[in-house]
């Protein structure tokens, strides 16, 4: 995962001995990070996707109270599909997730209990993920964004 990425050029490189044509990628918040994907790589093609619109961000928003839970007491088959969701990237998936974990964490406070640590990690890339979209969709500071969802949820 690169984060959000600006697709700058398509052009022809040779990297391998063989000339092939590649994405060129810019990280939207560095200059420094380049990155270079095949045009005929479909599993990483199939990785990138288009940057959310402000109206389709705050359709999302809108719809996150009536978004349902994920949990998975078996800690295996969470991992698994928690893994499955970060890496499938479905906005719909990852605002349950968040939704799943955020409230698992205030339960388990309740009772001076924390998340398992792999469940905050998941908790953690989830939302960079998903405000890092939100944040450039919205042109405001990922630090903004917990603030405007509070701020918009139906």
């Amino acid at each position: 995962m690169f984060g959000i990425c600006k697709v700058t050029a398509i052009e022809k490189r040779d990297f391998t001995g063989e000339e092939q044509e590649y994405y060129i990628l810019k990280h939207i918040n560095s200059d420094k990070n380049i990155f270079y994907v095949p045009t005929d790589n479909e599993a990483a093609v199939s990785k990138m996707h288009s940057i959310c619109s402000k109206a389709e961000v705050d359709e999302l928003i809108s719809h996150m109270n009536s978004e349902g839970l994920i949990w998975i007491d078996n800690d295996i088959k969470r991992k698994e599909e928690y893994s499955r969701i970060i890496k499938d990237a479905d906005k719909h998936e990852i605002i349950m997730l968040i939704k799943t974990l955020y409230l698992r964490r205030k339960e388990l406070a309740k009772s001076g209990k924390k998340l398992r640590s792999t469940d905050e990690n998941y908790l953690n890339l989830a939302e960079n993920m998903l405000f890092e979209e939100f944040a450039f969709a919205l042109d405001i500071d990922r630090s903004e964004v917990v603030e405007y969802i509070e701020n918009h949820i139906a």
